[in-house]
């Protein structure tokens, strides 16, 4: 093979970084457009405008050779990464709002990822990193979380394979995550490995379940974590050629095997981790820090003698096989207003009553309550629920005037405690800090009653048992605010079901 013909192949097992905001600036634009030239397989999507992020794909599809993966973390819809898109629920509110077993939450279900792959497809975007098959089992879970379905293997299969089949049947390449699954630890692979005890037997019947009915549903692709599980090899499973032989032989997955990001702390340290992800057996590359580099270091390792040339042809031959199962073209012209009306309906169902004593809801008198915003204040700084608290007469404290000392001192009928927390990496906890934490608790200790409101992870909630009133809202959203008032207040009923089981810590 020539060098040439050596160099385009191994750029053809790479997926760099595409930042969506920086198109219009000429230098960027021409180092993408650079690394299509040179046979890059894709780009991973942040960010961006809409028509903008149109354009600048078409444009990049029009002369690639061979047709460009654009992937994207899409797990709450384009909206989550692209602006003028529609965003929607998480998947662990999308759990908590349908009911597998009704008909017509099922068709519901499919009208709703039918407009993910309308908006994917209108966008460009043809591999959507999605379903996240975690099942998470760990309450701490800083990453996943409410990116999970639930806790229950048998649910994150049928939500899972549900997501897979309309994706795949529109055109795109699924992406199944994290195998061999990272619901079940504490730590976040962004900023440190995580190693999960547990034996094969248990990962294989709880873990792994959701993956083996993914391959059934014909999985495009699965991405393999940066997770360590020792009783199958203390590598990173992203390294480990006895968990992508288990992936391969085991379970009999022919697709494409995709490596989590290469930027991820969890490899820290490792000397030569794109050589190791090709040995370990994994097909594409996730967002290493430089492609060029990357390529340049795997050329030496050809040359020394450290890469065959049939490793990176046979993964090449299965990523070009994958992606003849693209859709050609695009659908043009989704229906925006319907997907948001969709997207607004199921928030709405997923609102989730944990808790209720007698005679607090629905509220009656709201002049009784005052209200304290708690967790990520970006959250909540220009939350809706002010404006709606200001129209019907509530008074608010915000938590920063007691994060100085400045507790009221004025006990009201029923203290409402909106807890805003979200998911993201290198943060390290889904939750809000103890200290916070110890302060709602004071704060509710002297109100009359106490209603608790999780935007965010359910699993916030067990640390106030001792509230009147629990709801789970998983999502910090305009909706997810509105639709919880429309629940106090009796003008909704609460829909939702807890995907999880919280484990009530006594507060």
């Amino acid at each position: 093979m020539s060098l040439d013909a050596l160099e385009n192949r191994l750029y053809q097992l790479i997926i760099s970084r595409l930042d969506g905001d920086r198109i219009g600036i000429a230098g960027y634009e021409k180092k993408i457009t650079g690394l299509v030239r040179k046979g890059i397989g894709g780009f991973i999507l942040f960010g961006g405008q809409r028509d903008e992020i149109k354009g600048f794909l078409d444009y990049l599809q029009s002369f690639s050779e061979v047709r460009l993966f654009i992937a994207s973390d899409t797990e709450r819809g384009v909206g989550q990464q692209v602006r003028g898109t529609t965003i929607f629920p998480c998947q662990m509110a999308i759990a908590a709002a349908l009911d597998k077993h009704r008909p017509d939450h099922v068709l519901l279900l499919e009208d709703t990822l039918r407009a993910f792959a309308l908006e994917a497809k209108d966008t460009g975007i043809n591999m959507p990193l999605i379903p996240v098959l975690d099942v998470n089992r760990n309450p701490d879970n800083p990453i996943i979380c409410t990116r999970a379905f639930s806790d229950n293997p048998e649910d994150v299969s049928w939500f899972g394979s549900e997501y897979i089949k309309i994706i795949e049947e529109e055109g795109l390449i699924s992406c199944a995550k994290h195998f061999p699954g990272h619901g079940d630890t504490a730590t976040d692979s962004h900023i440190s490995l995580p190693v999960i005890t547990k034996p094969y037997s248990s990962l294989k019947k709880i873990d792994i379940m959701p993956f083996v009915m993914a391959i059934e549903s014909k999985v495009g692709s699965i991405m393999v974590g940066h997770l360590s599980i020792p009783d199958i090899d203390p590598l990173p499973a992203s390294l480990s050629p006895k968990v992508i032989a288990l992936l391969r032989n085991e379970l009999g997955f022919d697709g494409i095997i995709i490596s989590d990001a290469l930027t991820m702390d969890a490899l820290r340290g490792r000397e030569n981790v794109p050589l190791e992800c090709l040995h370990a057996g994994i097909d594409m590359l996730l967002h290493p820090g430089d492609a060029d580099m990357t390529v340049k270091g795997l050329l030496n390792d050809v040359g020394a003698g450290k890469l065959r040339e049939s490793q990176i042809e046979t993964a090449v031959n299965r990523i070009i096989t994958v992606k003849g199962r693209l859709a050609e073209g695009r659908r043009d012209n989704p229906d925006y207003m319907h997907h948001t009306e969709l997207s607004v309906q199921l928030t709405g169902m997923s609102i989730t009553l944990v808790k209720q004593s007698p005679g607090i809801l629905p509220i009656q008198d709201v002049t009784l309550c005052k209200v304290a915003f708690a967790g990520d204040e970006r959250l909540y700084d220009s939350s809706p629920l002010k404006d709606a608290l200001t129209l019907h007469p509530f008074s608010h404290q915000q938590s920063l005037l007691w994060r100085q000392g400045g507790m009221s001192e004025n006990l009201c009928e029923i203290q409402i405690v909106a807890i805003f927390t979200s998911i993201s990496a290198w943060k390290g906890s889904s939750g809000i800090e103890g200290r916070e934490e110890e302060r709602l608790l004071e704060l509710m200790r002297r109100a009359g009653r106490s209603v608790v409101i999780s935007f965010g992870s359910p699993y916030v909630l067990r640390r106030f048992t001792g509230a009147d009133v629990l709801i789970a809202a998983y999502d910090a959203t305009h909706a997810a605010q509105m639709a919880v008032m429309h629940c106090l207040t009796g003008k909704r009923d609460f829909r939702g079901r807890l995907p999880v089981k919280i484990g009530f810590v006594d507060g």
